[in-house]
């Protein structure tokens, strides 16, 4: 049976701020709807482990697939409560590993080594390295055994700076992900914003947005 990685946030604030973030939930509730219909299993990380916050916006986008997913024991437990640290992971026990969003992981996915050495071993493997919206800041840093961006002349997308100015975050983001991934090397494309779009090179899969995560899923259960 293939299994799957699936990178979440520990941040809880927008630093600097009070205002709350953390995991947009659809990106995990819809990822693992698609990997359950396939037959995949799950395993969830963190780069502290433990206990993943909400983004408390997310939860006005739910649908009773989202929903269902959200209230099952197992994955409230192992996604939201007890996420496993890096540490506790061998990366030779998956064919790919996915890093969700929310505004959150842009101040705790982009320099973690140790998320990054999974990532590489899980690549080098032949697996599958894949992200969602704000999730593709998690392989802006990530760099081979050669010591090149992974991203270098890949195509990607990510959450837009379109996107950012319309979600009113402009002023708070760290950085702003198609500027960051130009600066890699990297091929940026995108869509309208909020649309639908996931792309594929080789063993990278990203989509733009939280609109995007079933396409994400599903070019990677057919590369499966």
């Amino acid at each position: 049976m293939s299994k799957v990685l699936i990178v979440e946030t520990n941040v809880t604030r927008y630093q600097g701020t009070d205002e709350p973030t953390g995991l947009w939930l659809g990106e995990s509730a819809e990822f693992v709807d698609e990997m359950q219909k396939a037959g995949v299993a799950v395993d969830y990380v963190s780069p502290k482990g433990g206990f993943v916050p909400l983004d408390p916006r997310s939860m006005k986008y739910t649908d009773t697939d989202i929903m269902r997913i959200y209230e099952e024991p197992d994955f409230v437990q192992h996604a939201l409560v007890q996420t496993l640290r890096p540490d506790q992971v061998n990366a030779a026990d998956y064919d790919a590993i996915y890093y969700t969003g929310g505004h959150g992981v842009m101040w705790d996915f982009p320099d973690d080594a140790a998320l990054q050495a999974i990532s590489r071993e899980i690549y080098a493997a032949g697996g599958y390295v894949t992200s969602v919206c704000h999730g593709i800041a998690g392989l802006l840093n990530i760099k081979d055994d050669a010591g090149n961006y992974l991203i270098a002349g890949k195509t990607i997308t990510g959450f837009t700076t379109a996107e950012e100015i319309i979600a009113g975050k402009m002023k708070v983001v760290p950085f702003l992900n198609r500027k960051v991934a130009l600066a890699r090397g990297a091929k940026f494309s995108k869509k309208r914003f909020y649309s639908e779009y996931a792309v594929q090179d080789g063993q990278l899969i990203t989509g733009q947005n939280p609109f995007s995560v079933r396409a994400v899923a599903r070019k990677l259960i057919a590369a499966l």
